[in-house]
């Protein structure tokens, strides 16, 4: 069951969408950061049927949020605000983590390329400039496994593929409320956002570490979300080997050069 603050109503052209599991500790310095200093951009919280006070935190405080009675996992979070951005009609969609890792003053420089209809998506990336929280080694050695094969099915190379800072535009909306990823779905979107012709880029930003909270990835499932998401970037690109239109291979030929 989704439940809507019905107050929610579009004042601007981005929408942040914010996936939050458990993440009462950080989600007010994550929002309050957002009407503060940056006004300019709409948000919504979805609430991924948290078991902790994250539900009770958005509704004291007043924030725009939607909530899942269930819990989806992050994909089906996010999607859900793919869909909310679609039916609200916003032309770019952002995507933060809730737990206060991604800047969003870098979206002043990131925004350009998709409002001059550079690109369709551009992914804040850590792994450019190599600077700030680099996550731990086990993790990076796993990233670059993903960004290889990535670019061995896509011919893009992508160095942070799990980063879950990226912006969208108006197309890539309506394509991602329709079919994202459920299970740790970052790197799978790239590999289905080339399939769609999608023009994808990288732009350098510093991430924090979390800083309340505990990730909800620990070693076994590193070792699983391994597997399950090499299996499903073979698969989606397999799949889209069948379906995808001369269009997109012409709209990726050209972007690539």
């Amino acid at each position: 069951m989704l439940l809507v603050k019905e107050k929610i109503m579009r004042t601007n052209e981005v929408l942040i969408i914010i996936p939050a599991y458990n993440e009462a500790e950080n989600i007010e310095k994550v929002v309050d950061n957002i009407i503060e200093n940056y006004p300019q951009y709409d948000y919504i919280i979805v609430n991924d049927g948290s078991s902790d006070s994250t539900r009770d935190v958005c509704r004291k405080r007043g924030y725009q949020y939607l909530n899942l009675s269930i819990n989806l996992g992050i994909g089906g979070a996010v999607q859900t605000g793919y869909k909310y951005a679609k039916d609200k009609g916003y032309e770019i969609a952002v995507q933060i983590d809730g737990d206060g890792q991604h800047d969003i003053a870098y979206l002043e420089r990131m925004l350009p390329y998709l409002e001059n209809d550079e690109v369709d998506i551009i992914i804040g990336s850590r792994f450019i400039e190599k600077e700030g929280f680099q996550s731990s080694t086990a993790r990076r050695s796993g990233i670059k496994i993903l960004s290889i094969l990535i670019k061995l099915c896509t011919g893009y190379k992508i160095k942070d593929v799990t980063s879950g800072f990226r912006a969208v535009n108006r197309h890539f909306i309506d394509i991602y409320s329709k079919d994202y990823p459920i299970d740790y779905p970052e790197p799978e979107a790239i590999v289905a956002a080339v399939m769609h012709g999608g023009r994808i880029m990288e732009y350098p930003v510093i991430m924090r570490e979390r800083e309340s909270g505990i990730s909800s990835i620990n070693l076994l499932k590193s070792i699983y979300y391994m597997i399950k998401v090499t299996l499903a970037i073979l698969v989606c690109r397999l799949s889209f080997g069948i379906r995808r239109s001369p269009d997109a291979l012409k709209r990726k030929k050209d972007f690539l050069g």
